[in-house]
C-alpha cells in the first residue's frame, strides 16, 4: 500500500507556532524532506523528532522529486517541510506535491503559518481581496514593468522583498502605482518584529535614511487605492513624458529629447530612460 505525502507547515520564526498534529505527524512519518536538514533538525531536536531527514531545494528538486516518490510508492510515508512557512509558498514543494497527484497518491496538508497572512492580517489594510505576487524581481526595469502589469488589480498587493532592495521597490511602487498606503512586516513573530505603516514615499524616505540598514525577512503590502493628493502634480511639475514629447516636436532627436529632459528634472538620463519606458508600460496596460 502507498504512502501519503504530508505537507506539513512550520514556523516562521517563533518555535511556538507548531501545531499539535504537526509535531505529531513529523514524528510518526517515516521520512522528512527538508530545504536545509541542518535548520530542520533544530526544529526537530527542540520537539524531541528523531525522524530521518532528506534534503529538498530548489537545485536538487527534480532528483528528489522522483526518490520521494519512490519511497511514496513503496509505502513509506513523507513530511515535506520549508525552512520557515508553508511549503510551496515562494518555496521548493510544488514539483514533488504535482508528481504524487499525478501518480494518484494522497496528499494531505497540515495548515500552520504563513508569512504573507500574518502580514495581511496585522496590516491594516483590506484581506476581502488581496494579490500575492511573491519576490518581485530583483532588476529595477523588471519590477517596473511587473508593477506596471499589477496596477489596475483592484486588491491589496502583497510581495516579499529581501532588505538590501526595499528602499527601491518602494520607490519603484510609489513612482508606478502612485501614492498609496503601504505596510512593510519585518522579523514576523521573531523577537525584534516590526510593521511599519505609512505611504509609499514616508516608507521609501524612511527606510533610505535607516541606520543600521534594516535587515531580516520582509512582506510589502500596499493598499489597492490611490491616496487623493491636495494637488495635481502632473500639471505643476511638467511630466517627464510630456517634456520629452515637447523637446522632439522641437526637432530633437529622441536621445537629446531625453536627455535634455532629465537634466530639467533633475535626474540621471538613464533613471529618466526607466522612467520613460515604466510610464508607456503603464499606457499599454489601460488601452
Amino acid at each position: 500500500m502507498a504512502g501519503t505525502l504530508y505537507i506539513v507547515s512550520t514556523p516562521i520564526g517563533n518555535l511556538e507556532d507548531m501545531t499539535q498534529r504537526a509535531v505529531r505527524v513529523l514524528g510518526e512519518v517515516d521520512l522528512v524532506a527538508c530545504e536545509d536538514t541542518r535548520h530542520t533538525r533544530k526544529l526537530l531536536n527542540h520537539y524531541g523528532i528523531k525522524t530521518k531527514t532528506v534534503s529538498y531545494h530548489e537545485h536538487n528538486e527534480r532528483d528528489r522529486a522522483a526518490e520521494l516518490l519512490e519511497a511514496l510508492k513503496s509505502g513509506l510515508n513523507v513530511a515535506i517541510v520549508s525552512d520557515a512557512g508553508t511549503p510551496g509558498i515562494s518555496d521548493p514543494g510544488f514539483r514533488v506535491v504535482r508528481t504524487a497527484i499525478e501518480e494518484g497518491l494522497r496528499v494531505v496538508p497540515l495548515p500552520g503559518p504563513t508569512a504573507f497572512v500574518s502580514a495581511l492580517v496585522a496590516s491594516g489594510l483590506p484581506g476581502d481581496q488581496f494579490f500575492f505576487d511573491g519576490f518581485l524581481p530583483a532588476r529595477s526595469g523588471a519590477r517596473r514593468t511587473r508593477l506596471a502589469e499589477l496596477q489596475s488589480i483592484p486588491a491589496t498587493l502583497i510581495f516579499y522583498e529581501a532588505p538590501h532592495r526595499i528602499t527601491e521597490s518602494l520607490r519603484d511602487a510609489r513612482e508606478i502605482l502612485g501614492e498609496r498606503e503601504a505596510v512593510v512586516a519585518r522579523e514576523l513573530t521573531k523577537m525584534h518584529e516590526e510593521i511599519i505603516r505609512g505611504r509609499l514615499s514616508e516608507l521609501a524616505t524612511r527606510f533610505s535614511e535607516a541606520i543600521p540598514e534594516p535587515r531580516g525577512e520582509m512582506v510589502l503590502l500596499i493598499d489597492r487605492n490611490l491616496i487623493e493628493t491636495a494637488f495635481d502634480e502632473s500639471k505643476s511639475v511638467p511630466s517627464l513624458a510630456s517634456l520629452v514629447a515637447g523637446f522632439e516636436a522641437a526637432g530633437l532627436e529622441p536621445r537629446s529629447a531625453l536627455k535634455k529632459a532629465a537634466k530639467q528634472l533633475g535626474i540621471s538620463r538613464d533613471e529618466a530612460y526607466r522612467r520613460l519606458t515604466a510610464a508607456r508600460a503603464i499606457e499599454k496596460t489601460q488601452t
